[in-house]
């Protein structure tokens, strides 16, 4: 794979276990929270199939980029935030925590506003009061992982699959033109609207606090464990990887094309509600609703847990849930609370998502190098350069998008 295998691990090449799998459908679920609901939709309302292919190639950077912190836990028997903190100058690693804050709460916004109108399209919820509710189910996702780590699993992954059920559903009732699609897949950008629409769907699939969380998730499963048992894990971690990220890239590109193939006017995800219930019928539009309520709530519960790990790793520290949660949501409860316009807020949370991806990649590509600290797991060349030029492309990005904005 990108690691070297001691001769042990090549001569008797172990088994997967699907035991072992899990962690990536947790990580992958932030792969298709709201925020990546508004911005595939926004641009597929607004440019086709124009910004396909940087779906496609925004979600094989985070199969790589999560692929590498779940190494990186397996390796360590530690988190990229305590790893942080051990090897990187205090000053740096206190300013790292403090920006994952900041991420944490562009996160929040999304979850919880993206839920939000989740459960006013099903039930028509007032917008506030559906942000509290919100809240409150993702606390009872979380009262899962007390009772051990599968069923919070098993929980979100279920979720996962009401999202892909729901996207499934809806392309093959509204239909694609493939041939059409396709062309969407050759690099291009249309005037800067698109590069900041790039820009918003490559924070909402390269995730900075879900690179934090995998490495925690893996971490737990390779205490105690063998050098051959730990090389046996992290081939299994190889396909959660591909198997649940792969699924996120395709859910990804279907939410893109159905809105392509969609009358889209005013507010992006409520229009492509609208229009699937006017053009193709209200199963279309309740397997809609029923997608955005369960990505908004699963990745909710993630950002909350990943949180947690971010201030546990970082300054040793842990405060409740509740507390954390309390924070986290006011930003999205004042976007809820003053009626801004729903998908504009999720577009601009996922552009400050893509500015925190360089502070997470850089620090995981410098230690997943180090043989110190990763011993035979440690990085091929190959797999560094690859990560350095995914850091290198997402920092160009952000750079040429704040130029954009202030040039005019």
């Amino acid at each position: 794979m990108l690691e070297r295998d001691p001769a042990t691990v090549t001569t008797l090449r172990p088994a997967v276990s699907a035991k072992l799998v899990g962690p990536a459908f947790v990580a992958a679920v932030a792969y298709i929270d709201p925020g990546n609901f508004a911005t595939n939709i926004t641009a597929g309302g607004l440019f086709g199939y124009r910004l396909l292919w940087v779906i496609l190639v925004a979600n094989l950077a985070a199969m790589l980029v999560q692929y590498l912190s779940a190494k990186l836990g397996i390796a360590t028997g530690r988190d990229l935030p305590e790893l942080c903190r051990r090897h990187l100058p205090r000053p740096v690693s206190r300013g790292l925590w403090v920006q994952a804050e900041l991420v944490a709460m562009a996160t929040d916004l999304a979850e919880l506003v993206g839920a939000a109108v989740g459960l006013n399209l099903l039930f028509g919820v007032p917008l506030p009061i559906a942000g509290v509710l919100t809240a409150v189910v993702a606390f009872g996702v979380l009262a899962l992982e007390q009772r051990g780590r599968r069923p919070f699993e098993l929980a979100i992954t279920a979720m996962f699959g009401v999202v892909f059920l729901g996207f499934a559903y809806d392309l093959a009732t509204v239909g694609a033109p493939f041939k059409e699609a396709a062309k969407g897949l050759v690099p291009g950008f249309a005037g800067s609207d698109s590069v900041l629409l790039a820009v918003s769907i490559i924070g909402a699939t390269v995730m900075p606090h879900v690179i934090y969380l995998h490495s925690a998730l893996t971490k737990k499963r390779a205490h105690h464990r063998s050098e051959l048992s730990r090389h046996t894990l992290l081939r299994s971690q190889a396909v959660d990887v591909l198997i649940a990220l792969g699924t996120a890239g395709l859910i990804n590109m279907a939410m893109l094309a159905l809105a392509a193939s969609l009358p889209i006017a005013g507010d992006p995800i409520l229009a492509a509600h609208d229009s699937l219930g006017r053009l193709v019928g209200g199963g279309a539009a309740l397997a809609f609703a029923v997608a955005l309520l369960a990505s908004g709530v699963s990745s909710s519960s993630v950002g909350t847990y990943a949180g947690q790990v971010v201030m546990r790793g970082f300054v040793r520290r842990s405060i409740p849930l509740y507390v954390r949660r309390g924070i986290t949501m006011l930003p999205g409860l004042a976007v809820l609370a003053l009626g801004l316009p729903t998908t504009d807020s999720l577009v601009i949370s996922q552009v400050a998502l893509s500015f925190g991806i360089p502070f997470t990649l850089i620090p995981l590509v410098l230690l997943t190098r180090r043989d110190d600290v990763m011993g035979s797991f440690v990085n091929r060349r190959l797999t560094t350069v690859a990560a350095a030029c995914c850091a290198g492309l997402i920092t160009v990005l952000n750079v040429y998008l704040v130029v954009a904005e202030v040039t005019g």
